[in-house]
């Protein structure tokens, strides 16, 4: 591992600049953002979703301009495993039927909880390949997918709210930053939180990984998830984790090298894991000797008024301790 960084200013923006583009997603010309009109596809891959909260989602995408089918089973439920929204094969097959839709545009998960992980090795990614690209959204336990998306189909997604939870629908400042990068994600937006504080100092510049920490852990070293590419910036954040479990999950993923091509990291939400001194000081002890810019309390993940933050895309991080400038710039559209 690096040695200590010192308080010194990072400035990793260039050092990858070769390797990185090499990594890059799959040109995102058949990957438009949205716009009144668009059809749109509602699948619920991991927990069971709560029907009124899910109406009252749906509503929202539907004001928005948006027409929004919803998947077969999005309302099933697993016949032993109360956790689980149908089957295995019933997740899968839906999100399979929405991505292979000629007419859908985009994807939005309902919610998290617990089951996305399952559906991987059952879901076509052979047709999944073949068919038009989509815009991919959600957040927490659709991590996983996010991830084996990234990697296998090489096409950015969006890290956000979900539609069928009460964080997306009773939070209209949720609600707004998702449907701002969806609708808007221009070159120059800045992504930023008056929570957020800079943690270790620098800049850098690079592709966005990353997600829900426990489930980026969880992937570490499955041979189809691609480890971050040269000059990442890794995002991270979690819940309901306690600051012994944070430092498990950091320490694996220091081990299995998941660090190595990190140029910067954004820490988002730490919500109910325990006093956040002690959250800070745990990321700090496992982060603070990589020799790259940390922020701190980005804005994004399971808190509220979180952010909407993309993946697969390139973003400039800037951590400033003089200015006490903390943030996130996309420096490309992170759909065209």
């Amino acid at each position: 591992m690096p040695g200590q960084h010192g308080g010194r200013q990072h400035d990793r923006s260039r050092q990858h600049d070769r390797s990185r583009h090499n990594d890059r997603p799959r040109h995102n010309d058949r990957l438009r953002r949205l716009r009144a009109g668009d059809r749109v596809s509602v699948v619920a891959p991991a927990g069971p979703v709560a029907p009124d909260l899910l109406d009252k989602g749906v509503a929202i995408l539907s004001a928005w301009g948006l027409d929004v089918r919803l998947g077969t089973y999005v309302h099933a439920r697993h016949p032993r495993f109360d956790y689980l929204a149908g089957t295995d094969g019933q997740r899968a097959e839906d999100l399979t039927r929405a991505w292979c839709d000629p007419e859908t545009v985009a994807v939005f998960c309902a919610r998290g909880g617990y089951g996305a992980m399952r559906t991987l090795d059952l879901l076509d990614w052979d047709a999944l390949a073949a068919a038009p690209a989509k815009v991919f959204t959600g957040s927490s336990d659709i991590t996983a997918l996010h991830q084996v998306i990234g990697s296998r189909l090489r096409i950015p997604t969006v890290f956000g709210a979900m539609v069928g939870s009460g964080s997306f629908v009773d939070d209209p400042v949720a609600q707004d930053n998702l449907r701002r990068m969806l609708f808007a994600p221009d070159a120059g937006v800045l992504l930023e939180s008056p929570r957020a504080a800079p943690l270790v100092p620098g800049r850098a510049r690079g592709i966005a990984v990353g997600g829900n920490l426990s489930l980026v852990a969880s992937g570490a070293g499955v041979p189809e998830i691609a480890p971050p590419p040269p000059g990442a910036i890794a995002l991270l954040e979690d819940v309901t984790e306690e600051p012994y479990r944070i430092d498990r999950y950091l320490s694996h993923l220091r081990r299995a090298g998941w660090f190595r091509n990190v140029a910067g990291i954004a820490l988002g939400s730490w919500v109910d894991c325990g006093e956040l001194a002690d959250v800070r000081e745990v990321l700090s002890d496992r982060l603070g000797d990589l020799g790259v810019p940390i922020v701190w309390e980005l804005g994004f993940g399971h808190c509220r008024g979180q952010l909407a933050v993309p993946l697969g895309s390139e973003v400039e991080l800037e951590s400033d301790a003089q200015t006490g400038t903390a943030r996130l710039r996309l420096t490309e559209p992170a759909l065209a």
